[in-house]
């Protein structure tokens, strides 16, 4: 079971925070070469990203780039340069449609050959961050085997639609809780946008728990300081695992007496319970695995 909890941006133009990443306990390091880069420093981001996607990939990190969107005539140069055997994926922000992730389908395809990757092994996260992106969120989702991921992007959200980003974020938390169900919808995992007030942790760890209450499971930083806070709301905590235990101990119990469903603190366990209670011990055994 692989761990997309916690994705942090590194500004690909800036080697100093790149080398500050070898070190970061996020599930992927996320090397920007779109919003975080200046317009007249993206070549040489460009040339860094590809100078230090091995070099993190050595040091035991899962690395990702994101690159500039279709519109911006770079993807497919900032493509060639990056794809190696060292590079997990990359994510695609302004996605209109599911033409834009075909296009980068297509793209990955002719490049991984030349650049000795196994062909469709580039995993991509896609940005539902138009009103376009969410109404069609589910088919961008499935309109190509490599995402792996939705995320929300809430500040390029609000500026599509013309209106006013506030750090409560009561404008966004309708098209905040479509993404996770589209991307369960599709069977990806869902990123929700990152939260902005790095130096405010507990305002943080409130909005990745409403985050998680949603059906996200997995959220952007901005800063290492959040990481975390990240992996520890959604990760099963050590009260979640041992119910799930007794879930599973008393669901033994039944099945030998030959019952199909239980009471237990007052609720009623049935087999939906029970799959839960095994998916979540799952992914707590992957997360004790990677020790973050």
């Amino acid at each position: 079971m692989e761990l997309l909890r916690s994705f942090i941006f590194v500004p690909g133009n800036r080697a100093n925070m790149l080398e500050r990443a070898r070190s970061f306990k996020a599930d992927v390091i996320m090397v920007d070469l779109e919003d975080s880069v200046p317009p007249g420093e993206k070549t040489a981001a460009r040339d860094l990203a590809k100078e230090w996607v091995p070099t993190l990939r050595r040091e035991g990190q899962k690395v990702m780039v994101r690159v500039n969107s279709l519109d911006s005539g770079l993807t497919r140069p900032e493509l060639e340069a990056i794809v190696s055997p060292d590079l997990y994926g990359i994510s695609l922000g302004k996605v209109e449609s599911t033409w834009n992730i075909r296009d980068v389908d297509r793209m990955l395809s002719a490049i991984e050959p030349q650049a000795g990757v196994e062909p469709g092994s580039i995993k991509v996260v896609a940005w539902a961050e138009t009103a376009s992106a969410l109404v069609d969120a589910r088919d961008i989702a499935t309109a190509s085997s490599r995402v792996i991921a939705l995320a929300f992007g809430a500040e390029d959200f609000t500026n599509d639609m013309g209106i006013e980003r506030s750090d409560t974020g009561e404008e966004v938390q309708v098209p905040r809780s479509l993404v996770p169900v589209a991307a369960r919808a599709a069977n990806v995992a869902s990123l929700d946008s990152p939260f902005v007030l790095f130096q405010d942790p507990d305002a943080l760890r409130a909005d990745a728990k409403r985050a998680r209450q949603m059906g996200y499971t997995g959220k952007f930083a901005i800063h290492p300081s959040q990481l975390d806070i990240i992996n520890e709301t959604f990760s099963p905590s050590p009260e979640e695992v041992a119910y799930a235990k007794q879930i599973m101990a008393a669901w033994d119990e039944a099945e030998s007496a030959g019952r199909g469903s239980l009471a237990m603190d007052g609720r009623m366990v049935d087999v939906p319970v029970v799959k839960r209670a095994q998916n979540l011990l799952a992914f707590a055994d992957a997360v004790a695995a990677a020790g973050r």
